[in-house]
């Protein structure tokens, strides 16, 4: 029988922004995790190159799993055999392959709640069950070791997410370490979602495959790398498990766009360029935590990386999508409903995504401050 999963509330709330800016209103996208920057320009260039020079067809960049592997032993001091990489079209179908190719129908794999929607609702789709941790402020909206260990029976798998998404929070390396003891000794599977690593506001966040090597990692060029069109990523995968993995994924998905290879192998010499847009979201981030009293929100997740804000509106309302659309029809400022990252206490949060430009972020603040006054 086929799964029933539940909408990404916040798509609907993308086509409403649509259909409001068609009409001529001014819409400020703040629902989507999507960079307002492009790609790296000299990725763009290379592309444009290669589309004059290369017919392209069923293709995995060697060159590029190489660089992959020489960006770990940069940010990480880990050492990844390049095959180990296996290139993806964007890191949802890595999660999907991390899944499929490891857990049978049935199984029982754990996940923080609040978090990703699309972890839920592909578990369900897949047959298997997400097992939801009600993660609240005392521990940072984040799994711990400790809410692992208490699950009885074990879980057969946890997805871990750090920086995460909808809060923005990162796991701290002894939290990491501790969380990685735990899998060890429960024979927990660790799929471990780091697609927003780079961008940090404090200390950076740590790969865990630094404290478990046998680790599925699944990460993408959409987020620091600025390229979510392009739909590139790639999901690292044990040497025990690549033969596997990499069956699931010849007959699932063939390959990552060819063109998407040869552009992302340059974005990752694009640092420069690259930090010059996490400055930018670390004043939007400013700009919005100071705005964010004004608003009456005082209860948020602490956003150490990624780019959003997570916070209470449980004072206001109790139905969080209907608030969004409200806010977006009279101010034009779209964002996301909590019920799409916790469907039991999400009716009362909402997620800024503050990755569009800083005069949109000063834009909008000015056009929320009056109307969350009105609603207070």
């Amino acid at each position: 029988m086929t799964a029933q999963i539940a909408p990404f509330y916040a798509i609907e709330i993308s086509r409403l922004a649509h259909a409001l800016k068609a009409q001529g209103r001014s819409i400020i996208h703040m629902e989507f995790g999507q960079p307002s920057t492009g790609a790296p320009k000299a990725a763009i260039a290379t592309a444009h190159e290669v589309l004059d020079s290369d017919g392209m067809g069923y293709w995995e960049s060697t060159p590029l799993k190489a660089r992959l592997a020489q960006y770990y032993h940069d940010s990480y001091g880990v050492e990844v055999a390049p095959d180990r990489f296996i290139l993806t079209c964007g890191a949802s179908p890595a999660l999907v392959l991390a899944l499929t190719s490891s857990f049978a129908p049935g199984a029982r794999v754990a996940l923080a709640r609040p978090g990703y929607v699309a972890y839920r609702n592909t578990l369900k789709a897949l047959h298997m069950e997400a097992v939801e941790i009600p993660c609240g402020p005392e521990v940072r909206f984040q799994l711990t070791a400790q809410a692992l260990a208490a699950l009885d029976p074990a879980p057969d798998g946890v997805i871990i997410a750090s920086p995460a998404n909808p809060t923005g929070t990162i796991i701290a390396p002894d939290e990491l370490r501790a969380i990685a003891e735990v899998c060890r000794a429960r024979n927990i599977r660790i799929v471990s979602d780091e697609i927003y690593h780079g961008l940090s506001y404090g200390e950076p966040a740590r790969s865990m495959l630094e404290y478990a090597p046998d680790a599925l990692i699944v990460s993408s060029f959409s987020k620091y790398f600025s390229m979510v069109g392009w739909r590139l990523g790639w999901l690292l995968v044990p040497e025990a498990h690549l033969e596997t993995a990499r069956a699931y994924v010849g007959n699932l998905f063939l390959t990552a766009p060819s063109l998407s290879q040869h552009a992302g192998l340059v974005a990752l010499d694009s640092r420069d360029e690259l930090e010059g847009h996490v400055e930018t979201y670390r004043r939007n981030r400013q700009i919005l935590l100071e705005a964010l009293p004004e608003l009456g929100l005082t209860t948020i997740a602490p956003p150490d990386g990624a780019f959003y804000v997570y916070a209470d509106i449980g004072h206001l309302t109790g139905d969080s999508l209907q608030f969004c659309k409200d806010l977006l029809n009279e101010t034009g400022v779209a964002t996301a409903p909590g019920i799409d990252f916790d469907p039991v206490e999400g009716r009362h949060f909402i997620r800024f995504s503050f990755a569009v430009s800083t005069r949109e972020i000063e834009e909008a603040v000015k056009r929320m401050i009056p109307w969350f006054k009105a609603k207070g």
